[in-house]
């Protein structure tokens, strides 16, 4: 098969999408490419914008759509698709919220800034029926890590976050000079029949400009609730546009509650879909994308990404004379995880044809809608190659010509795209100009779908730890659609035994590498085979501020200790786990607490992969 190629599918000022759904890889049209500078750094200190969704699944947007139509509107998310480049086969770092977030701000693959999940400070074991336990996550993101926001910082950037934080502490411990992590109008409504806001609403004044959607019943649109979130991001923008900015924008929506405020733009889904408004109390149980609260969220995110480009094209750039702001900045638009596909008995919506949805290694919960535009970008662009979320931060560093140390930057897991988005490469490679061939991913939590799975070529592979089994995939086949749907499982097919033993290799090559942790053996486990490391005693010396505990059964391989407290404005980062020391026999352990700790525990692997936790230890 030939290499990733970039398409351009340009008619009538819309983006048209290819009956062969971006499949057929082998043609390419270069329109307009040889018009295009092959650098945008005539902007000095380019300003960035993360636009960041919760839960946006790949089929919940009317960019890539495959078979049946999506019926969620997003005109705003088309406009910015048209104003830049869109990536068909991007990928969040991670399967849900927090590792997706951690993994962006720091360029760190959740593998190894250690957060796979959204569990973080929890010390369960697992019950006596789950084999295996997941790995301990520090209770927040280790402050010792650098962070993007830390980058532009020191190369003169002003930095907002606004929204959905989720890692930990707060935003302006990593670096962001303004946080304001409001829910903004996502918050729980005590009735979603008809707790609507109105116009002289306390929180949620509905707005005297129109929007869309248009209809019969309201030709010159409807009015949206006021989203703190929203007002904060332009404000943000408002008061320091007068220096290079980085907004990190997070809203909280689609997530569960599934819900809107805006009564009219209910209603237009509820008559769209044909269902009744206000809609009968319950869960909404209808298949596929039929749910009209999630409708209404979907197209309420849109609305906000139209009053930022809206803000951004009115709003002259005092740093460039005669440019408007939406000339000089960046905006990097994606999800965080897969969509959500039912919670409880309510069905959200549907990622078909990719396979499941958030918390799942698979297609349908990883791959998400991405788009970047600004100066440069070729307008109505499309890249169908493999790229990541983790490829943001390399590729911000190189459109600001911000300064990153050697050693910083040999540390990042992605790579700079901005080759791509410039049009001067239809490869994503890396330093030594070698290509990137695979992406891959890791969750070993949930009892049932502990896995780990890789992205590479044509191809998906999993470990499947709660089965006890691998997959192979083949999603594409000589460019085109082939089991997309991840149904034809080929592990066993002698076929493919060679393309499933390079993808195993590359796989554990990449966990090993990033130092992957989990699952574990779980010591409370009822069928184990093998007795786990056991804690036969634990002292604390006054004197020398150590913790000891030893061990009998089982030797260790790895220690940690756990610092326990609340404190967040101590230099002890609480809940977050730091090597303790093993005995040269492997049966002793001993870490040092410092004076202000007053309790503390223990993390112990042993050599047959039982993840142990002491007894939280208080000193009197």
């Amino acid at each position: 098969m030939e290499k990733w190629k970039i398409e351009f599918f340009i008619q009538n000022n819309y983006i048209m999408k290819s009956k062969r759904v971006f499949l057929n890889l082998t043609k390419v049209l270069f329109l307009g490419f040889l018009l295009l500078p092959t650098i945008a750094f005539s902007i000095e200190k380019p300003n960035i914008i993360i636009f960041y969704v919760d839960d946006l699944g790949w089929q919940d947007t009317e960019l890539n759509d495959l078979d049946a139509p999506c019926p969620y509107e997003t005109p705003n998310i088309v406009k910015l698709a048209k104003a830049g480049m869109n990536f068909t086969q991007a990928y969040a770092p991670a399967t849900c919220c927090s590792p997706s977030r951690a993994a962006i701000i720091t360029g760190l693959h959740p593998a190894k800034n250690g957060m796979t999940n959204v569990t973080l400070g929890s010390t369960k074991s697992g019950t006596d029926s789950d084999k295996y336990s997941a790995p301990y996550l520090d209770k927040h993101l280790n402050t010792d890590l650098l962070t993007l926001a830390d980058v532009l910082n020191n190369n003169g950037y002003r930095t907002g976050h606004t929204g959905k934080w989720h890692i930990g502490l707060t935003a302006a411990s990593y670096g962001f000079d303004f946080v304001d992590q409001t829910r903004g109008f996502h918050r729980k409504m005590a009735d979603r029949t008809k707790d609507f806001a109105t116009v002289d609403d306390k929180k949620y004044p509905l707005s005297k400009e129109k929007y869309p959607p248009y209809s019969a019943k309201n030709p010159e649109g409807i009015s949206y609730p006021f989203d703190q979130l929203t007002e904060s991001s332009i404000q943000f923008i408002e008061e320091n546009k007068e220096e290079p900015f980085f907004l990190n924008m997070c809203h909280w929506m689609v997530h569960w509650p599934v819900m809107t405020r805006n009564a009219a733009l209910l209603e237009y889904y509820c008559d769209k879909m044909g269902q009744p408004f206000p809609p009968e109390p319950g869960d909404r149980l209808l298949p596929g994308q039929q749910n009209p609260y999630f409708a209404a969220m979907v197209t309420s995110v849109d609305w906000s990404l139209g009053r930022i480009l809206d803000y951004l094209k009115v709003t002259d750039d005092p740093r460039h004379a005669g440019k408007k702001l939406i000339e000089t900045t960046y905006i990097f638009f994606s999800s965080d995880n897969g969509g959500a596909e039912q919670r409880g008995n309510e069905i959200i919506s549907d990622n078909y044809p990719l396979k499941y949805g958030k918390t799942h290694a698979e297609q349908g919960g990883v791959r998400v809608p991405t788009i970047i535009s600004g100066p440069g970008v070729p307008k109505a662009s499309q890249f169908d190659g493999l790229v990541s979320q983790l490829d943001f931060f390399p590729t911000i560093v190189d459109l600001t010509n911000a300064s990153l140390a050697i050693e910083d930057r040999k540390e990042l897991s992605g790579l700079d795209i901005s080759p791509i988005i410039f049009g001067e490469n239809d490869k994503v490679l890396d330093d030594q100009g070698q290509e990137r061939t695979f992406l891959f991913w890791h969750y070993p939590h949930s009892s049932d779908h502990m896995k780990s799975g890789i992205r590479e070529g044509d191809y998906t592979f999993y470990i499947d730890y709660s089965q006890g089994k691998n997959e192979l995939y083949r999603l594409y086949k000589d460019g085109e659609r082939y089991d997309l749907e991840e149904e034809n499982n080929l592990i066993n097919n002698p076929e493919y035994a060679s393309v499933a033993a390079r993808l195993a290799a590359d796989l554990k090559a990449s966990l090993k590498a990033n130092n992957a942790r989990g699952p574990y053996l779980n010591p409370n486990y009822s069928k184990k085979t093998i007795t786990p490391a056991a804690i036969v005693s634990s002292q604390f010396s006054p004197t020398d501020r150590l913790a000891r505990i030893s061990i009998e059964n089982a030797l260790l391989k790895e220690a940690y200790i756990i610092y326990l407290g609340e404190n967040e404005n101590s230099s002890i980062q609480y809940g977050v786990k730091f090597p303790a020391e093993i005995s040269e026999e492997g049966n002793a352990v001993s870490a040092y607490i410092p004076d202000e700790v007053s309790s503390y525990r223990f993390i112990l692997i042993d050599v047959n992969n039982y993840q142990v936790y002491s007894d939280v230890e208080s000193i009197f």
